[in-house]
């Protein structure tokens, strides 16, 4: 299986502002067929939009649900990810992240 693609679009520099946040990481995420993603978490909140495919996504303690293409999510600072796999074992999966971080934070931790 292909590894995942995470191709870095643009950050956004938000120090000198208040609040915790230093920048906004916009990444776009191609999960190849039948990829899964593992449990993780983020340290900052991640916001995002399918771009194309289909998606399973599950937080701790939620129901999981399809994400499609024009199906937007949220992930709060440190919630658990349970999952977010490519549903199609034959076509990628695509999004637009965007990640909120402070200092030297990683995107995303394997849990």
């Amino acid at each position: 299986m292909s590894a995942i693609n995470r191709e870095h679009l643009v950050t956004g520099d938000l120090t000198g502002r208040p609040g915790r946040i230093d920048r906004v990481e916009t990444h776009r995420v191609t999960l190849p067929p039948g990829a899964a993603s593992g449990p993780h978490t983020h340290p900052g909140g991640v916001a995002g939009y399918v771009t194309a495919g289909r998606i399973v996504y599950e937080l701790d303690g939620h129901p999981a649900q399809e994400l499609r293409a024009g199906s937007a999510f949220f992930e709060p600072a440190g919630a658990t990810v349970r999952r977010f796999d490519n549903l199609s074992a034959t076509e990628p999966a695509t999004f637009v992240a965007s990640y909120l971080l402070t200092g030297d934070q990683p995107l995303i931790e394997s849990l």
